[in-house]
């Protein structure tokens, strides 16, 4: 019993990393987006991902046929949103100008293409706030300077 217990758990191991090789870049790179700080250098964005793919793991057995990236990705908005404070102050790049759930609502519904629907339930938020984050933070974005954003995307 003991024996086939010890191969579920390796197998679970494995699938888990094959996870995390498959779709860590995507989510870091979303994580990155949502902390603002720039690639390569994102110590927040990591500290994010972690604790989400940590909790991923924690929860990969009882999974049960769930999508680990969709719940990854929820686990990973949901401690953003729930720390963006942490995010408040002026950030480089494109979307650092961006409120935290400005961003965190501009990252789901653009970089992820989550609709309108579901991110308003995974972030408990009624349809219209999320519709009225995304238009304004649209509307920032695209009323930078052109100057601004050609300096985001330059490598530091």
């Amino acid at each position: 019993m003991r024996e086939h217990q010890a191969r579920q758990e390796r197998l679970r191991a494995r699938e888990f990393e094959a996870f995390v090789a498959g779709a860590g870049g995507r989510l870091l790179h979303a994580a990155t987006l949502l902390t603002a700080e720039p690639p390569g250098a994102a110590p927040e964005a990591e500290r994010l991902l972690v604790w989400a793919l940590a909790r991923t793991r924690a929860d990969w057995g009882r999974l049960h046929g769930e999508d680990p990236y969709e719940r990854t990705r929820q686990l990973l908005a949901a401690r953003f949103a729930h720390t963006g404070w942490r995010y408040r102050r002026t950030r480089g790049g494109l979307l650092g100008v961006l409120s935290p759930q400005e961003r965190l609502v501009l990252v789901l519904r653009l970089h992820e293409g989550v609709g309108e629907e579901q991110v308003a339930a995974g972030l408990g938020l009624p349809v219209e706030r999320v519709r009225a984050l995304h238009t304004r933070a649209m509307a920032t974005v695209l009323s930078r300077p052109r100057e601004d954003a050609r300096a985001a995307h330059e490598p530091a």
